[in-house]
């Protein structure tokens, strides 16, 4: 009788353990939305949410556009369309290129930014907008004058449906061309009042800040207050702003950091695609971090972001001086100052590291150097520059910066990651960077953890630019996803061959669906024109 009684108390005991056990937090997140149907689901990885924290294991639910759950998910109580085992990889956010070139409308799939794993991209850099000054603002054959902003552009690149989501920013030298300040170095009140309308509506619109091209034609003839003017109304409207500096040679690279942060006292600012021409060393590089630190310590939002290269890629026109750019008429100072023009030019260019060191990237020189392009047409280089090419007259890359140094820079832990790369311009970066920064950065160099490379790929990005709802892999946030096997990124471009696509990134997701699946790219796009308002 004992024993029976025994029996039936460790059975209640049994039944009353079962009816209070407490429900998972993925069965409480099951009953609280009583829905059992999702689309995707990324099982069995390791999780690195691009905060920073350590890789942990989670499963990521994805339901429509947006993350539902993250944790362990009980595949016996609900039903998923599409499955992906993920053992063995890490599930990351999308990468954001906060520095990236491009022409959505012409080139719409962006196949190189999705094969390294950027799922969203920042144009309207170096102060040039597309779609500001474009022609169908006025209708067919009219030049825009920039008074209906850029709307309608932004509304015709959504509809095209771009292969990754878009942040557009506002180019203060294109505001400066359209409000008809242009190539004047000292505006008037009335005319920075007009430019600064046309900055404000575009911010308005859902641009994400303004980009400054103090290098180039025709920002750099922008006095320190017509800047001023214009980072107060950036401030105001809760933006910011990013700055291809006046100069990035050695000797000027700190003056010109100190202009930038002269805005920075109205909003916060960031230094694109920091660089040092002809330094060298690490200790070169915390002279220029410290520059930053010291403003922060002021109460000034200063960022940047670099690529892991030691090439440029430009305009020619960067090695001739200012006197022979627009408004200036080539062609009077080739006649009027050849002499002069020469001398420059073959200072120029052999300052950096003279015309081997200088790879063009437009036909009909593409992949040749200066150097061989002059022994072709037997004749001095500064000659073929004077009458072969001209200021305009093609792109190329520069190899002007040193290894140590860029890699400092790229290991501080406010510098985030951008390409400066598109999907046409013959320099690896535009196909490359992304993958590079884990290959070489992470598993080869081990300069810093898989999880700080995400994080500044993904959240630090995002935070900096307010792209609320991307760059973190976290319930609510939109799926932009990525899972891969950190050993098998390769960056297989090349100066030489620059058009090969990255490889090694298993899975690509935009907004929840499958963009690039093992090297096979979706027939649709998945993209979207970012809005921050």
């Amino acid at each position: 009788m004992r024993n029976v009684y025994t029996i039936y108390l460790f059975l209640s005991i049994l039944m009353i353990s079962a009816c209070t056990k407490k429900p998972s937090a993925f069965e409480k997140f099951v009953q609280k939305h009583q829905v059992g149907q999702y689309d995707l689901l990324i099982k069995n990885g390791q999780v690195i949410d691009g905060s920073g924290r350590d890789a942990y294991a989670a499963d990521v639910l994805v339901k429509a556009d947006s993350i539902a759950f993250v944790g362990q998910v009980d595949t016996a109580i609900i039903s998923v369309t599409r499955f992906i085992d993920a053992t063995g990889k890490v599930v990351t956010p999308g990468f954001i290129d906060t520095h990236a070139h491009g022409n959505p409308l012409e080139t719409p799939a962006f196949r190189n930014f999705l094969a390294m794993g950027v799922t969203t991209i920042s144009l309207g850099k170096d102060g040039s907008s597309p779609g500001l000054d474009s022609p169908r603002l006025d209708g067919p054959g009219q030049v825009g004058s920039g008074k209906e902003g850029m709307t309608a552009w932004m509304q015709e690149v959504e509809d095209t449906i771009p292969g990754v989501n878009i942040a557009m920013f506002v180019g203060h030298g294109t505001l400066r061309m359209l409000s008809g300040i242009k190539y004047n170095p000292r505006p008037t009140q009335e005319q920075i009042v007009d430019m600064g309308e046309m900055l404000a509506m575009n911010l308005d619109a859902g641009c994400f800040g303004m980009t400054t091209g103090l290098e180039y034609i025709p920002g750099t003839y922008a006095p320190d207050y017509e800047l001023e003017y214009l980072a107060k109304i950036v401030g105001e409207k809760g933006k910011f702003i990013t700055s291809h500096v006046r100069n990035e040679d050695d000797e000027a690279i700190e003056s010109s950091l100190r202009e930038l942060l002269l805005q920075g006292r109205y909003c916060p600012v960031q230094v694109s695609h920091m660089k040092v021409v002809y330094g060298k060393g690490e200790r070169r590089a915390e002279e220029i971090l410290r520059v930053l630190n010291e403003a922060r310590a002021e109460g000034i939002e200063v960022t940047a972001d670099v690529y892991p290269y030691t090439a440029s890629y430009t305009t020619i026109g960067i090695v001739f001086p200012e006197w022979a750019l627009p408004p200036n008429r080539y062609e009077e100072i080739v006649r009027s100052r050849r002499g002069e023009l020469e001398e420059f030019l073959r200072n120029k260019v052999n300052q950096r590291n003279g015309p081997e060191a200088t790879l063009l990237g437009t036909a009909p020189w593409a992949g040749k150097t200066l150097a061989q392009v002059a022994k072709e047409l037997v004749k001095p280089f500064e000659d073929v520059l004077i009458d072969d090419i001209g200021p305009r007259g093609a792109s190329g890359a520069y190899f002007v910066m040193n290894d140590e140094l860029q890699a400092r820079l790229i290991q501080d832990s406010l510098v985030m990651i951008c390409s400066d790369g598109s999907p046409t311009s013959r320099h690896p970066r535009g196909h490359g960077t992304f993958a590079k920064i884990i290959e070489q950065y992470v598993v080869k160099d081990s300069l810093f953890s898989l999880e700080e490379a995400v994080r500044k790929m993904t959240s630090l990005p995002a935070k900096t630019m307010g792209v609320e709802d991307r760059g973190i892999i976290a319930k609510g946030k939109k799926a932009d996803i990525l899972v891969f096997a950190p050993a098998g990124i390769k960056a297989t471009a090349t100066y030489e061959n620059p058009f090969q696509l990255a490889e090694g990134f298993n899975y690509v997701i935009v907004n929840g669906q499958l963009s690039l699946v093992e090297s096979t790219f979706s027939d649709k796009r998945h993209g979207k024109m970012l809005r921050k308002n």
